[in-house]
């Protein structure tokens, strides 16, 4: 349940190749707004004396099973979802990704999860993953197999106190007719770093719903890697990342129509303060064979000050013509006529850009199904929002807070 899925000889040729491409610099393409130096820098460690804490993240007694793991290692699993946990094959691309090469060097505990055919998993499954201390990094690995018209939902949490890094991996199969949603929460303490990587292959006519909400992290990077490997096949990918201070929060999706007649619909919001920087890379591709395809990439950013950077790349690569695709990007500042439609019927000025931004915010949160995810995104959001809004100054809180515990 608990232990990576990782062979001995993977880890091996996993690690030379990361010896080989080495630590991902700004001169490659996909990296070019992100740098790791910093990290670099920091000479990490593994703890393995890993112990249960007490974490306002938890979601014990709401999900039919959650799984807890500080520092990469398991500590703890409360409930039973009625699946069964088995070992799967690897489909992440370690031999030219360098950090999930670095992951499955160091691969450490992590959620393997196999839905036999046909089974419907009520409620959801959560990993709550919690890293603790200055210059520990660690290396969680998920695999979740979604067997033949089978349904479930997943849940991922990340959250900490101190300078760690996280670099996670989860690796997502869905078979034939397929239901799966994941939900990703990235609430890293402040002074943390996190890359996460996570690669989605779907068969014939599977439905696939991710989404991923960064509020966390000096450093963080998120990439979704989707695979549309059956005929029928569809994705919904949504993103929000919301920063404030010196926050550098990047998101990277790729999107693979291999096979004919797939729909993806992706969805990313950003919104940024102060000095934080956001980055969207999103990439559809559309092979020759994937004829019917039907592809809507969209981009929105909200910018607060006048020295936050948000860095928007959408792309597409068609490679035949009997498609309907389309995508799109706006970078802009709180709209004026809807601030004043608000002041003109009685509301005070900060408290009706709070309203509009927690609204522009709130569109991707509002899709959530799952009650107590919903409400734990919502706690996020308000948590996340910038200092200025009279609901943090009343509670006294700075922004953030101060690099504590980040909890949803």
């Amino acid at each position: 349940m608990s232990s990576t899925a990782v062979t001995t000889d993977l880890r091996e040729r996993a690690a030379e190749t990361f010896e080989k491409l080495g630590w991902p610099t700004t001169r490659l393409e996909e990296w070019r707004y992100t740098n790791l130096a910093p990290l670099q820098k920091i000479d990490w460690r593994t703890d393995d004396s890993a112990q249960l804490v007490d974490s306002p993240a938890t979601l014990a007694g709401r999900a039919a099973l959650e799984l807890v793991f500080v520092n990469g290692r398991h500590v703890q699993t409360t409930g039973a979802a009625g699946g069964k946990l088995e070992e799967t094959l690897t489909i992440a691309d370690w031999e030219r990704n360098a950090m999930v090469a670095l992951n499955t060097a160091n691969a450490q505990d992590g959620a393997r999860i196999s839905i036999p055919a046909g089974t419907v998993i009520g409620g959801f499954i959560h990993l709550l993953f919690i890293g603790k201390g200055d210059g520990v990094w660690s290396h969680p690995r998920n695999v979740i197999v979604a067997g033949a018209n089978s349904q479930v939902t997943i849940v991922e949490t990340y959250v900490g106190s101190g300078s760690y890094f996280t670099n996670a991996v989860t690796e997502i199969v869905a078979h034939e007719s397929a239901v799966v949603d994941h939900y990703k929460i990235e609430c890293e303490s402040l002074a943390a770093y996190h890359v996460g990587n996570v690669f989605i292959r779907q068969d014939r006519a599977a439905n696939v719903t991710s989404r991923t909400f960064a509020v966390g992290g000096l450093l963080a990077r998120n990439e979704t890697h989707v695979v549309l490997n059956g005929e029928g096949a569809s994705i919904t990918l949504d993103g929000l990342f919301v920063g404030t201070g010196n926050q550098h929060l990047d998101n990277r999706t790729v999107i693979d129509h291999v096979q004919p007649h797939c729909e993806s619909v992706e969805l990313y919001k950003g919104v940024l303060d102060q000095n934080a920087r956001g980055v969207f890379d999103g990439l559809i591709i559309v092979r020759p064979g994937a004829v019917k395809t039907v592809s809507r990439q969209t981009n929105r950013n909200l910018l607060l000050s006048g020295t936050a950077v948000v860095d928007s790349k959408p792309n597409l690569e068609i490679h035949n013509n009997d498609v309907k695709c389309n995508h799109g990007s706006t970078i802009g500042q709180i709209d004026e006529e809807a601030l004043f439609y608000l002041r003109s019927r009685g509301v005070g000025e900060e408290e009706a850009r709070s309203l509009l931004v927690y609204a522009f915010a709130s569109e991707i949160a509002d899709r959530i199904a799952v009650e107590p995810v919903r409400e734990q995104i919502r706690r996020a959001l308000f948590r996340s929002m910038p200092e200025r809004l009279p609901e943090r100054r009343a509670e006294g809180r700075g922004g953030w807070g101060g690099g504590g515990e980040q909890g949803v």
